[in-house]
């Protein structure tokens, strides 16, 4: 009997900048056509997703819906500010109605922190408030059957949670079942010591992982030690989600291109990308 295959996704931005009824369409559309399983749609502004339409669409396709965010620097559960706190809690409720509107399983993400550069430590308070935050939020998807993932990103978007053990320390002390890590190889190229030890610490709490080249683009052009990491993963029978990202000014808008930095265009053919990142991340779990 061949071993269950992971799902494979990619992330939205690689098809459209927004998320209006015609983006929607066309973005799940090409993620069939280009042979992925999942789309993983940023609920970055959860209002702005029309969730029925969205759900109706991804069951046109066959496609599974996921979604990821970032939290903002006024809207933020490891503020030590309450009201600060709290508005972070309206955003994160914002974004698990939409999952579950689309049908979907997974929220993920910097889901903890700003995506954004701070300019001090994570205040002790607001460590407090962000694994009261996080325990809210987790018991709340349980109701809807949606599992909640933490994303270790780099110092520079976020002073919360850097590193798989950052990730695990924050699990346990929340305590709830549906949280787990959310691996990013394009982050751990910046914090961690290699691309095995953190697939390993993870341990069965890894259940979703985002692939990405070191500067976005092309994967297999940058500096990733992909075959390691394919190999950790094979490694650890790890049968989840593989979700290809990448950002590239040309799609990207402005807005958003600012907040991650995106000062170039990488890529502008998002489905030859695309397909190029879908043979390459097959391969690597096959070992081939």
């Amino acid at each position: 009997m061949n071993p269950p295959r992971n799902p494979l996704g990619i992330h939205a931005l690689v098809w459209a900048g927004g998320w209006s009824r015609t983006e929607c369409e066309h973005a799940v559309r090409s993620t069939r056509e280009a042979g992925y399983d999942l789309i993983e749609i940023p609920a970055l502004d959860p209002a702005a997703i029309d969730a029925g339409h969205t759900r109706a669409v991804l069951a046109d396709h066959g496609v599974r819906g996921v979604c990821s965010l970032g939290l903002d620097l006024d809207a933020d559960i490891s503020s030590p500010d309450p009201d600060v706190m709290r508005r972070g809690d309206a955003k994160l409720a914002d974004a698990l109605a939409v999952v579950a509107g689309i049908g979907g399983d997974y929220l993920g993400g910097a889901v903890y922190s700003a995506l954004a550069k701070y300019d001090h430590p994570l205040h002790p308070r607001g460590r407090e408030n962000m694994i009261a935050g996080l325990k809210r939020l987790a018991r709340a998807a349980a109701d809807h059957g949606v599992t909640v993932g933490l994303e270790p990103v780099n110092r520079y978007e976020s002073n919360a949670i850097n590193t798989v053990a950052d990730a695990l320390a924050v699990i346990e002390e929340v305590g709830e079942p549906n949280v787990v890590v959310h691996l990013d190889v394009y982050h751990a190229n910046i914090e961690e010591r290699d691309f095995v030890a953190p697939v390993v610490e993870a341990g069965d709490k890894l259940g979703y992982v985002h692939i990405g080249e070191s500067h976005r683009g092309y994967l297999g052009t940058g500096t990733i030690d992909f075959p390691a990491f394919f190999g950790a993963l094979k490694s650890s029978g790890y049968t989840g989600p593989v979700t290809f990202e990448s950002f590239s000014r040309a799609v990207v808008s402005p807005d958003l291109s600012d907040r991650l930095a995106v000062w170039r265009d990488l890529w502008t053919d998002g489905m030859d990308l695309a397909k190029q990142a879908r043979q390459f991340i097959a391969a690597g779990l096959a070992g081939d």
